[in-house]
């Protein structure tokens, strides 16, 4: 079978033939039908993530989209290395198939899966986001920031406030559930103000972060302010989730005692157990399949895998075998 096969760290996969895998106790082959390419297959193949690939050859893809032996189309999720999801074929444990609703295409579930259920578990889980509270997205021009400002909705806040770096990508948010935005230009007190003047209007209840560094110091000089404390007796809880403007901020001890804010992360360490996840996936497909959470897509055939990896875009891509 062909495959999106990776040699070395830092290289890019090549379009090559690959060994078929074959299906152990517990196991399903799965014939692919698509494959989102998402910022942690780069991570991964790049060397920079935790869990980058350690033996080679081995195929690359976290998860997709594709149809059992019985024809039974499935979202899929953790191949058995080094076996991945960037393939004709790839093997499985059976209990990470489960089924893909009929009004989502194949496209669409293979990239709104993995974003859309790590914005998801960070407000309802991590967050423990209440209805009625104001929401802060930091990296909301992403694709997974644009899917937490739709989730917030969904799941009840009262007001969303995204903040991000593109203005026309910012533009775009109002349509998606976006109350107020912010447009992240560089570092600086103007940035801390605008911080200020939204939490003025409603105090910020959640803020989701994916961006880290300055940004994130910003805002955290806009919360130790004496005239911006909360409301109400809650706390202000700050989820961790990304780092694209830096690994690391400078935190002062002072903004920790004065403000009142909760610092948690989402990510491997805190995923929940397995019929969390598996309503989780059903809730978010049904609201994928009803029009009500949109991703914007883009596709490139499994044979260009080596171009499409350095392609730029806000868009998810999409890879078809």
């Amino acid at each position: 079978m062909h495959a999106a096969v990776l040699h070395g760290l830092g290289e890019s996969p090549r379009y090559e033939q690959f060994s078929e895998p074959v299906a152990g106790d517990g196991e399903a082959i799965v014939h692919v039908r698509a494959a989102a390419l998402k910022p942690v297959d780069r991570q991964m193949a790049g060397g920079s993530h935790y869990a980058s690939f350690r033996e080679f050859p081995v195929v690359c893809g976290l998860d997709g989209v594709g149809s059992l032996d019985d024809g039974t189309r499935v979202f899929f999720a953790g191949p058995r290395r080094p076996f991945g999801a960037m393939a004709e074929r790839t093997v499985m444990r059976r209990a990470m198939c489960w089924p893909v609703p009929e009004g989502v295409d194949d496209i669409t579930a293979a990239a709104i899966v993995n974003p859309g259920m790590s914005a998801w578990l960070t407000l309802a889980i991590s967050a423990q986001i209440n209805r009625g509270e104001t929401v802060l997205i930091l990296g909301a021009t992403g694709t997974t920031g644009k899917l937490a400002v739709q989730i917030a909705k969904l799941l009840g806040a009262g007001r969303v406030v995204a903040a991000g770096r593109n203005q026309e990508a910012l533009d775009s948010l109002h349509k998606l559930g976006a109350d107020a935005t912010i447009r992240l230009q560089g570092p600086g007190e103007g940035l801390t103000e605008s911080f200020a003047r939204e939490a003025s209007v409603t105090p910020y209840d959640v803020i989701v972060d994916y961006l880290w560094g300055w940004p994130t110091e910003a805002l955290l000089a806009a919360l130790a302010r004496s005239d911006l404390k909360p409301a109400s007796s809650s706390k202000t809880r700050l989820v961790q989730v990304g780092e694209s403007a830096g690994p690391t901020i400078m935190l002062p001890a002072a903004t920790l005692r004065s403000s009142g804010l909760q610092i948690v992360g989402a990510g491997t360490g805190a995923i929940p157990p397995m019929d969390v996840l598996r309503d989780t996936y059903h809730q978010l497909m049904a609201r994928a399949a009803s029009g009500e959470l949109r991703i914007d897509t883009d596709s490139a055939p499994l044979a260009d895998v080596e171009k499409a990896w350095t392609r730029e875009g806000r868009a998810r891509l999409v890879v078809i075998p």
